[in-house]
């Protein structure tokens, strides 16, 4: 599948920059952006801090078990756990750990919020309605949300299950602190002091996401994460997709950041199965 220039611009690896040319490289710096910056063998991870102008490291860190794997990924958990920042994006492909990292980012912030929403879109495959599917409303939708538990369960398996982190989330599930449903079961629902996950955005259109982020209270942080070279309904393309509108409408805004992950974590397999697939 051709990439156009405009998805290039807009979906690329943080930028890796010799510290040189820091200074000739600040007038294309935008908010929240993330560089490489590198000097002879030696490199370090940086942010453009808006609220400084200025450059600033960008270090290693944990989110309630999960540790980075590459500089992506450490880009990813800054993004989501920094104060300022309400509104992220992440894309890239399957295997590159973006519903994972967001979740367990909420997970480690979860006392700053009332509730984390993990939430995705249905697509029915073959785009058939659910009703032609057998069973009741719950065995129709929870295909469409094994993926979002899958993730659920890789962070809480990295604890003993007689660990306080484990029983943790077991308790945040009854309480309904911890939320995993279908995008559309969020009608009605207050929105404030909400880690709000949206898996599978590039499923959306743009009209939807905007009705999403417009809903958001005080004190809620949204994350929306996707791959748009995935997209499971006919009316939508790589171009046209809620989350590619959603990147370019707000680059350069100071409560927005973006990372696209580009390495796969899972598997070799899983690695080569989606770049020649």
């Amino acid at each position: 599948m051709s990439v156009s220039e405009s998805e290039r611009n807009l979906f690329v690896a943080p930028y890796s920059i010799d510290s040189s040319d820091i200074e000739e490289t600040r007038e294309q710096m935008v908010p929240n952006k993330y560089f490489i910056l590198r000097n002879g063998s030696s490199s370090a991870l940086a942010f453009c801090n808006p609220e400084e102008d200025t450059l600033e490291r960008v270090h290693k860190a944990r989110a309630y078990g999960i540790s980075p794997r590459n500089a992506e990924q450490t880009f990813a958990l800054h993004a989501l756990t920094r104060g300022g920042i309400e509104l992220v994006t992440l894309t890239g492909k399957a295997g590159t750990g973006k519903t994972l990292l967001a979740l367990a980012a909420a997970l480690e912030q979860r006392n700053m919020y009332r509730q984390i929403y993990l939430a995705r879109p249905v697509v029915p495959l073959g785009n058939k309605d659910l009703g032609y599917l057998p069973g009741d409303v719950k065995s129709k939708l929870d295909p469409y949300m094994q993926p979002l538990w899958d993730n659920l369960g890789v962070i809480r398996n990295r604890f003993s299950q007689d660990s306080k982190e484990y029983s943790r989330i077991s308790d945040m599930l009854e309480q309904e602190k911890l939320f995993i449903a279908p995008l559309a079961f969020i009608r009605g629902r207050s929105l404030d002091r909400i880690f709000f996950i949206v898996d599978e955005a590039q499923n959306l259109t743009p009209h939807e996401v905007r009705t999403i982020i417009t809903r958001a209270g005080e004190g809620t942080k949204m994350v929306f994460t996707g791959d748009i070279h995935q997209i499971d309904t006919p009316y939508l393309d790589s171009q046209s997709n809620g989350l590619t509108f959603l990147v370019d409408r707000m680059k350069g805004q100071e409560m927005f950041a973006h990372v696209d992950l580009v390495k796969g974590e899972r598997s070799s397999l899983a690695k080569l199965a989606s770049n020649i697939l």
